[in-house]
């Protein structure tokens, strides 16, 4: 190693250091550790920061003017590495506190925990002391871990859907559904883009937002074309002419996202594709899909910052609408981003989100809630979803409940996309967004009903070939593996008769 960068310090132990001869690096951990002179075990690290270094342990002892010994019970464990050697490390060889002496732990262990809450651990007792040492100690295994078990949640969810559909050998894949796959085993959450993302929304609002910040930053000029001009587009970069063109039929919110998103593409472009490189995408249009889906949370990210609009989402519990005129979305764009608040560590209400057509066409399926939806064919009619087209704009709640007996709570609506001018085509879809009924008490839209849950929940199913609910009128098919009664002489009001069992 070059020893340029021996440490200046006096020789001894005992030597007095002063935070401010570090102002290159951030002291915030050694801050906290001298205050009320606590000492922190970081064995791991330290045999992992030696090892990339190509040193041996006799090489640090001297660098550090410490024992050879000392250095083996440091790396064990077996001795604390107390303030005055972790600054010790940081004027030697150049490394960020903050990263070695693990504030990303933290973050570590949250993940970690989340994790293991899964079902299948439940019949192992995992202390969160245990937890933590773990993430702090062995970072590496950590690591390993999480990604282990995302792709195992992943592949289940693909064997499930493949058991559902019952799918012939060779059938081609479903790209949207290899995406929808993708994002539920992940919770539809990405932390890393979310802490990039909230860098860049600080400085877009220092520079007085996204147009100002375009020019400042990347020389790019905004320019808002007619639609005739954009030829079909909604958004166009063109680097040549250091340009982004957006069209000008857009309203505000669509206008800022299609900025934001291009952003992403611009600034976030290695973090989009780190959360890309453990799916496993069988095609090109997969990849596609999956990039343009990171890429448009990675804009809303940038819009709404995961902080700023948890906090408010919380203040103002959870009202969609006051959220959206705060921070300038749309509707469906923050009933989207309420979907993403799954931040290990700072969790918000786990929400499912749905967006159908008149014609019952699902659009977009995000799932944070353990909401079952329905994997092929139609949904439930008597789900509010498919009843608000008849109410336009109109918020729409309902409890509903599940064969199995669980109670979710839904938020409907129209949305409109498209538009913009005479003659222009508009799109109506409705969304809906719900959560489990034991946090719907947070919901500001079950103010006053929290006690009625029980007996106004609608009993629906998840499609009518699963739903054996035989009582039911609006039913469009009968239940896989129920009997059908003849109705020579009989014909009920109901549309099928099943027999027993």
């Amino acid at each position: 190693m070059d020893r340029r960068y021996r440490s200046t310090l006096p020789s001894g132990t005992g030597c007095a250091v002063s935070l401010s001869d570090f102002t290159n690096f951030d002291c915030h951990v050694v801050k906290s550790v001298m205050a009320g002179d606590r000492s922190v075990y970081l064995g791991p690290r330290m045999k992992r920061l030696r090892r990339e270094l190509g040193l041996t342990q006799a090489q640090v002892a001297a660098d550090l003017d410490i024992s050879a010994s000392y250095v083996a019970l440091l790396e064990r464990n077996q001795r604390p590495l107390t303030a005055d050697l972790l600054l010790r490390l940081a004027r030697t060889y150049r490394i960020d506190l903050a990263d070695f002496a693990g504030e990303g732990a933290q973050d570590q262990a949250a993940r970690l925990t989340a994790a293991l809450k899964d079902p299948m651990f439940a019949d192992i007792d995992l202390p969160t002391l245990e937890v933590s040492d773990a993430a702090a100690n062995f970072p590496g295994i950590s690591e390993a871990f999480l990604r282990l078990h995302t792709a195992w949640a992943e592949r289940q969810i693909e064997l499930a859907d493949r058991a559902a559909q019952a799918a012939s050998e060779g059938e081609a894949s479903d790209p949207v559904a290899e995406v929808q796959r993708f994002l539920a085993a992940r919770r539809n959450c990405f932390p890393a883009l979310d802490e990039e993302a909230e860098t860049i929304a600080g400085r877009v609002a220092e520079a007085g937002g996204l147009i100002p910040y375009f020019k400042a930053r990347h020389r790019l000029r905004v320019r808002m074309l007619p639609s005739e001009v954009m030829g079909g587009s909604q958004r166009r970069y063109d680097r040549h002419r250091e340009e982004v063109l957006i069209d000008d039929a857009l309203d505000g919110a669509s206008r800022q996202f299609q900025l934001a998103q291009q952003l992403a593409y611009i600034e976030l472009r290695r973090p989009v594709d780190a959360a890309m490189k453990d799916g496993h995408f069988t095609s090109d249009a997969s990849q596609r899909l999956a990039r343009r889906a990171i890429a448009g949370y990675a804009a809303a990210a940038i819009a709404m910052p995961y902080s700023a609009f948890a906090k408010a989402a919380e203040a103002r519990a959870y009202d969609i609408e006051a959220l959206a005129r705060a921070f300038g979305a749309s509707f469906e764009q923050t009933a989207h981003r309420l979907t993403t608040l799954q931040k290990p560590g700072q969790e918000s209400v786990p929400f499912f989100f749905i967006r159908v057509d008149a014609a019952g066409n699902v659009s977009k399926r995000l799932d944070g809630a353990g909401f079952p939806f329905a994997r092929h064919g139609g949904g439930c009619p008597l789900w509010s979803v498919h009843h608000v087209f008849k109410r336009p704009r109109e918020i729409v709640t309902q409890w509903v409940e599940l064969p199995d007996g669980k109670r979710f709570f839904s938020i409907a609506r129209t949305v409109t996309a498209g538009g913009g001018g005479y003659g222009t085509a508009r799109v109506e879809r409705a969304v809906a967004l719900g959560c489990a009924a034991e946090h719907a008490h947070r919901l500001i839209y079950t103010r006053g009903q929290q006690e009625q849950a029980a007996d106004q929940a609608t009993p629906i199913g998840i499609t009518c070939r699963l739903c054996q609910r035989i009582e039911c009128a609006a039913r469009s098919a009968p239940p896989i593996g129920r009997q059908i009664l003849p109705d020579d002489y009989h014909r009920g009001a109901l549309p099928f008769a099943f027999g027993e069992g």
